[in-house]
């Protein structure tokens, strides 16, 4: 990360920690005294650090349920030059409405995937690939109302229905893909009138009997939070701001360093766990109360919250020169 790089380690890591703290990339600059295009080469290599935590962390997950959520962007400017009728950008378009894809372990707190792309069925499939990626077997999957991604489950989780010959003159019947048995699949859809929430409905598009024997409840809540949270932290996805990024690179490299970052340098409040109880030592001091957790933490991928420094300089094995343990 800090190779061959003219500035101090802490500069550097001072712009990194603005930049996932919401502050505009001109403040930083501003601050700091660099150029814009030196943030963006730190961003570079912070985010492709970043990759390669997840891709040597993030591996068979036992994880029981996933909720998945889009959260809207834009890159450059709000609609693209290229929209579609119903004002999406196309896939080879990086301007315009830019989704933030999102799947989420609530059990660990503990972010899976992550992606930028248009709002299309072809994201939604990249999102569950990516997903499938990391976790073992089939987990139980929650989203909200959109469509595509019943057929993104079912394209990455299905089973091969053949059909025998039948003998007739034709073409024989191609084979049919069906949800995998063990998929489950619930969805929470708002229904609104003019801009107010009036009801959820809750819909089981399939494996409803594996839902009810699990005794899962379909629910996206967590993970609507963590777009809040979200939203707090990344300066280009604060709504009716001046700081969205110009292309659709930038938006992914921030998304992505601060999934490492989430997942192993932030203490999440709901994961710490009380202390025993000690005596004090001396008179009037604060004795922590709590022992806090990263999601990397709860999920056993590490046993410690990271520093920014280590999250920025770990190195790792080859994974082909990798055991089975971590």
């Amino acid at each position: 990360m800090f190779f061959n790089l003219r500035s101090p380690e802490e500069k550097v890591m001072m712009a990194l920690k603005m930049l996932l703290v919401k502050v505009a990339l001109s403040d930083i600059g501003f601050v700091l005294g660099v150029a814009e295009a030196t943030v963006l080469e730190w961003l570079r290599r912070a985010a492709q650090q970043a990759e390669q935590i997840n891709a040597h962390l993030l591996r068979d997950l036992p994880v029981t349920q996933v909720q998945l959520d889009e959260m809207w962007n834009f890159s450059r400017r709000k609609h693209a030059q290229q929209a579609g009728p119903d004002g999406e950008s196309s896939e080879l378009s990086a301007d315009g409405r830019q989704w933030v894809w999102l799947s989420f372990a609530p059990e660990y707190r503990l972010i899976l995937a992550a992606f930028v792309g248009p709002r299309t069925f072809a994201s939604a499939l990249q999102l569950i690939q990516m997903t499938a990626a990391v976790v073992l077997g089939v987990p139980c999957f929650f989203s909200d109302g959109f469509s595509c991604y019943l057929s993104a489950l079912i394209e990455v989780y299905h089973t091969l229905k053949t059909f025998p010959r039948t003998g007739k003159p034709g073409r024989p019947k191609q084979p049919v893909k069906e949800p995998h048995p063990d998929l489950v699949y619930g969805q929470v859809v708002k229904k609104k009138h003019k801009g107010r929430l009036q009801a959820l409905v809750y819909r089981v598009r399939c494996g409803s009997k594996r839902l009810e024997k699990l005794g899962l409840s379909i629910s996206t809540s967590l993970l609507e939070r963590l777009n809040l949270t979200l939203r707090h932290a990344l300066a280009p996805l604060v709504r009716k701001g001046g700081s969205f990024c110009k292309d659709r690179t930038q938006m992914r490299r921030r998304v992505v360093l601060f999934q490492a970052f989430y997942n192993f340098a932030r203490p999440h409040m709901s994961l710490r766990v009380p202390l025993p109880e000690q005596e004090p030592h001396v008179l009037g001091c604060i004795q922590p109360k709590w022992y806090h957790r990263t999601p990397g933490m709860a999920a056993g991928l590490t046993d410690h919250v990271w520093t920014l420094r280590e999250l920025l300089t770990v190195k790792f094995e080859p994974i082909h020169n990798q055991s089975g343990s971590r």
